[in-house]
Formats: C-alpha cells, sequence, structure tokens
C-alpha cells in the first residue's frame, strides 16, 4: 500500500509539471553533494596541491588528499561506522582534520568538530548529548578526553588518537585507544563502495555553538548547505582554483570551516594552507612563502597582524582579501588594516545556524565601517520589534533598536540537534532570531548596537556594552576595550570598562573617562564609572573577546578592590 502512494505521488507530482522534472528531481537531489564537488576537483585537478603543511614540511594534492580520505573512510566503516554514525574530532588544524572532513562523509557519516579549549565536564556533555560511535582527538588533549570518558555514561566505541610526533608513545588514555597511523595504515586506497545512495539533505556536519550554557546547542549542518556556503564565498571573495587560502581561527566552528576554510576551499579547487595555533609573524611568513591569496579571521588577529608587518614588513601584494568575522570594524580600524596589510578587507555578520548574512565589502569601506553591511546575495536581514514577527518591522532610520532576524534557507537546517524547545524560540516562519539588537537604514545597510544577553540596565536605561567599545576605538589612548556591569546599589548597575591602552606618555584613567564624557555618541548615563587598566582581554577559542568571562572577571576585581573608581 505504501508503495502504491509513492508512485502515485509522484505521477502526481509530474502531472503538475509542464515538463517531466523525474530525471532532475532524482539527479539534482542526489548528485548535487559537496563531496561530488570535491572528486571533480580529484578527477579534474588531480596532481593540484589541495592542502600545505608548513609545520610538518608535507603538502597533498588532490589525489594524494582523496586517498588519504579513502584510508579513514575505510578504518571507519571497518569499525562499524554507518550512515548518520556520529564521528566526534577533538583536532586542531591538521592535515588529519582535513582527511576527516572528507573521510567521514564517504563513510556515510556525520563529522562533527569541537571546541579544543572545552573543559573535562562539558565535553561529558557533547559525548551524551550526540552519541558519537567514533572519537579522533589529538595528542595534547589526552588527559581532557580520559577523564571525560571516564564520566560520560555513553561508550564511545572506536576512539582515535593523533600523535604529532613520530617518536609519540601510545596514548596513556586508555590501552583500548588506537593511534591515528595504526588505524589507516592498511587500508585501501580506493573509493569505498556505500551501501545507500547520499542525498542532499543528508547531515553531513554538526556545529557546536558557543552560547552561555554548559551544554552547546548542537546545529545539523546538511549536505546542500555545505554547498550552497561554499557558494557563497566563491561568489563574494570571489574565489577561484588559483587561490591559496589560510584560516587564523580553528576551523571547529562555522567561520573555521566555511569562511575561507576546508568547504569553498576543497569545493573550488583552492589551495589550503594548514595554520594550527595563530601567530601573526608566521601568518605574514606563510602569505609571503606561499602567496597566499585570502586570509579568514577575527579583528584580533588583525591588531597582531597590523603591529607585526609594522615591525617587520613581508611583501603582502599577493593578498586578494582579508576576511574578518566576530565583530564590527570601525572606520580606524579599516584605515589601520588597509594601510598595513591590504585596502581589500571584508567583514561577515551572521551565526553558527546560518553562517555568514550580511557582508561589508571592500567598496563599503570607510564609510560604512562600523555596521554590518547589507544582505549576502541569496539571504535576506531584517530589524524587527523583539519577539515580534518578521513583518512587524522598526523604522530604518539607523537609530530604532529591534531584533536581528535572518532568512537564508540555502545555508541553515533551521534545526537543533535534540533540541525541539530551543528550537522552536529561534526558528520562525523560516527565520532565524538571533538575539542580536541591531538598526538599519533605508540602503538595508545593519548596525549591530549588542547582544539581548549582554544588555545592561544603567539607572533605567538600556545600555549594550558593544556601544562604549566601539566609541573607545577613536580615542589614541586606548588599544583595545571590553565593557560590562557590577551590581550598583544606586542605579542596579554600574559600569566597568577595562582597557588596553596605547604606549602614551598622556595615558591616564582620568584621560580615558574625559574622552568618554566628551564623546558625542554617549549620553551621560552611557560613561562607564569603574575602569581597570589590562595587558589584554579574555577571548573565546574563536578569537572573539568575551563578555561573558569579564563579566566574571569583574565580580572578582569587584571584590578584591581592583576596580578603580572615578
Amino acid at each position: 500500500m505504501l508503495a502504491k502512494s509513492i508512485i502515485f505521488g509522484k505521477i502526481k507530482h509530474y502531472m503538475s509539471r509542464t515538463y517531466n522534472d523525474a530525471m532532475f528531481i532524482d539527479t539534482f537531489e542526489h548528485e548535487y553533494t559537496w563531496l561530488n564537488g570535491f572528486m571533480r576537483n580529484v578527477r579534474n585537478l588531480a596532481e593540484k596541491t589541495a592542502v600545505i603543511d608548513p609545520e610538518c614540511g608535507r603538502s597533498w594534492s588532490y589525489k594524494e588528499l582523496n586517498k588519504q580520505s579513502n584510508k579513514l573512510a575505510h578504518a571507519l566503516i571497518g569499525s562499524g561506522i554507518r550512515k548518520d554514525s556520529v564521528v566526534m574530532i577533538l583536532l586542531r588544524n591538521s592535515p588529519e582534520f582535513c582527511f576527516a572532513y572528507i573521510g567521514v562523509r564517504k563513510a556515510g557519516a556525520i563529522l562533527q568538530p569541537v571546541n579544543c579549549s572545552l573543559g573535562y565536564g562539558e565535553l561529558v556533555l557533547l559525548l551524551e548529548h550526540n552519541r558519537p560511535e567514533a572519537f579522533i582527538y589529538h595528542e595534547e588533549f589526552t588527559d581532557t578526553v580520559g577523564k571525560a570518558l571516564q564520566e560520560c555514561t555513553w561508550n564511545c566505541k572506536t576512539c582515535i588518537v593523533v600523535q604529532e610526533k613520530q617518536n609519540s608513545s601510545q596514548s596513556s588514555c586508555s590501552r583500548n585507544h588506537m593511534s591515528y597511523s595504526t588505524f589507516t595504515e592498511q587500508q585501501p586506497t580506493e573509493n569505498p563502495v556505500l551501501d545507500f545512495r547520499p542525498h542532499i539533505y543528508d547531515e553531513v556536519l554538526r556545529l557546536c555553538t558557543s552560547g552561555t550554557t554548559s551544554l552547546a546547542k548542537s546545529v545539523p549542518i546538511n549536505d546542500i548547505n555545505e554547498v550552497l556556503s561554499a557558494h557563497d564565498v566563491i561568489m563574494q571573495y570571489p574565489m577561484n582554483k588559483n587561490d591559496i587560502t589560510m584560516n587564523m581561527t580553528p576551523w571547529f566552528h562555522r567561520g573555521g570551516c566555511h569562511s575561507g576554510g576546508l568547504c569553498p576551499t576543497f569545493y573550488a579547487g583552492a589551495s589550503l594552507v594548514v595554520m594550527r595555533k595563530f601567530s601573526p609573524q608566521k601568518t605574514l611568513d606563510y602569505v609571503q612563502t606561499y602567496g597566499i591569496t585570502f586570509l579568514a579571521g577575527v579583528p584580533a588577529n588583525l591588531d597582531l597582524l597590523c603591529h607585526a608587518q609594522q615591525v617587520q614588513k613581508r611583501d603582502l601584494s599577493c593578498l586578494r582579501g582579508i576576511v574578518t568575522m566576530g565583530s564590527p570594524l570601525s572606520k580606524e580600524k579599516c584605515l589601520a588594516y588597509a594601510s598595513a596589510l591590504t585596502p581589500n578587507i571584508f567583514n561577515g555578520y551572521g551565526t553558527t545556524e546560518t553562517f555568514w548574512n550580511s557582508f561589508l565589502r571592500p567598496y563599503d569601506l570607510p564609510q560604512k565601517a562600523g555596521s554590518a553591511g547589507t544582505s549576502c546575495i541569496d539571504d535576506e536581514v531584517r530589524i524587527v520589534k523583539e519577539h515580534a514577527s518578521p513583518e512587524e518591522l522598526v523604522a530604518r532610520d539607523n537609530a530604532t533598536t529591534g531584533e536581528i532576524i535572518i532568512r537564508c534557507p540555502g545555508k541553515t537546517t533551521y534545526a537543533y540537534h535534540d533540541d525541539n524547545t530551543y528550537q522552536s524560540e529561534k526558528f520562525r516562519k523560516g527565520w532565524v532570531y538571533t538575539g542580536d539588537i541591531g538598526t538599519w537604514d533605508a540602503d538595508g545597510t545593519i548596525s549591530i548596537v549588542g547582544r539581548r544577553d549582554n544588555l545592561m540596565i544603567i539607572a533605567g536605561e538600556n545600555v549594550y556594552p558593544e556601544q562604549i567599545e566601539e566609541a573607545a576605538c577613536a580615542c589614541p589612548l586606548i588599544k583595545d576595550c571590553l565593557v560590562t556591569s557590577i551590581p550598583d546599589s544606586k542605579r542596579g548597575q554600574a559600569m566597568v570598562a577595562y582597557i588596553v591602552p596605547e604606549k602614551n606618555e598622556h595615558f591616564s584613567i582620568q584621560a580615558i573617562k574625559d574622552f568618554y564624557k566628551a564623546s558625542p555618541t554617549l549620553s551621560k548615563y552611557k560613561v562607564p564609572r569603574y575602569y581597570a587598566v589590562v595587558e589584554s582581554l579574555p577571548l573565546t577559542a574563536t578569537g572573539k573577546k568575551s563578555h561573558a568571562l569579564i563579566k566574571a572577571k569583574a565580580l572578582e576585581d569587584l571584590k578584591n578592590g581592583l576596580l578603580r573608581r572615578i
């Protein structure tokens, strides 16, 4: 009976078209996959360099990359990995990450990269929530993995440890854990034959958000999301097979995988340079040595690159662009980056769930610096009243605030793994509610005011720390700034500014407060009351400034009398 209904449905569907669409649907839904795009490059660009690893002095062509990925795929299949199994990885940017990115989907499984900075308790929560059948990790994380697996109720059947040094001893985490080289060395290099037919709606990647809860939300990414995310990068940069890319941030997050990372680079047939841990000096050396055309990272990376370039100039003429995400760019920063590094600065805004969805392009700068640009080609970004429907827009006057919502049917599944409650709050009527607060103008240019989670209420007024931090960028005495709040008996909350100073003989806390008071963009109640001078600011694993960490520090510093009130 079921078979008859399926056949009838197909006939009815065909009859609704002006042509026979059966072959198109079959080919599109099963063949328009990221892996097929990669395999085209294996056939057409077989000897072209795909991966360059400066640390080990090796490179892999597309043919060699495919062979190494096949060996991992065969090993995983032999260990019991099947379609929709989860393979979790705790890996630095490395060749093995590349092999896993391709090899896991060749086995029909779901790759789940996780944050390299996780505590073992956070890893326990992720293991129990996602129930991976296999776990691949770098040897440096042995202690964290060992503690997590001891505490975890889920039994991960296959654990593989990547040993960076040839003479490294077998992991002490567990005698059941096999080294990566042993796991894959005897495996075939031919493409594995699967017992199922891939589909563009298959989940192939599962990424973790960097939220405020102990259990990060797990975001499923399907195959067509991968293809269209790659297309987005190829259009925006634009990227082609002659490019050489490097991401300065870890690959385990959306920006790492997709913004100049593995997804678009291998799909376009370009070359990828591996950077395990960010170093501004090494980055500039790699650009000059390997002819890198696109760098991706966060603004904090660019600040350090500027300083390193001023200390020792390298030839950066090969750079076609630097792409950054994570926070807006001030006009002052844009001018500095353009002068020291390249005039082609890009800034994307988006989420783990949606990749990037608005873009600030070189021709927008520096006039629109500080904004998040306008919607990407296939996306739409709106500002609506908080928690309102997608039709309840706020005024496009660049002053009225509201919640930023995103419509991007090509790059999101509108879903979380096993979390229907939060899913219904986040995804509504085909839109993603970001929790970010912003404004927009008549041209659709989006400006980020702050995170709803970071809202401070000072004497009854709503204040977002990002606005105070943005104002600080215009001060020649301030190198960087992070703002939070502490409890206050009179105002409810009092603002605290953590300042990283520039080397300047005129620097003083009083001078900073005077600057804030004179700022034309800040009302009197938006001037910080407490200050602390620090050498650096806390960052997340992806290089973004962390308001959660600075808030905890402020409470501790208040208790210890380390905050200065003026």
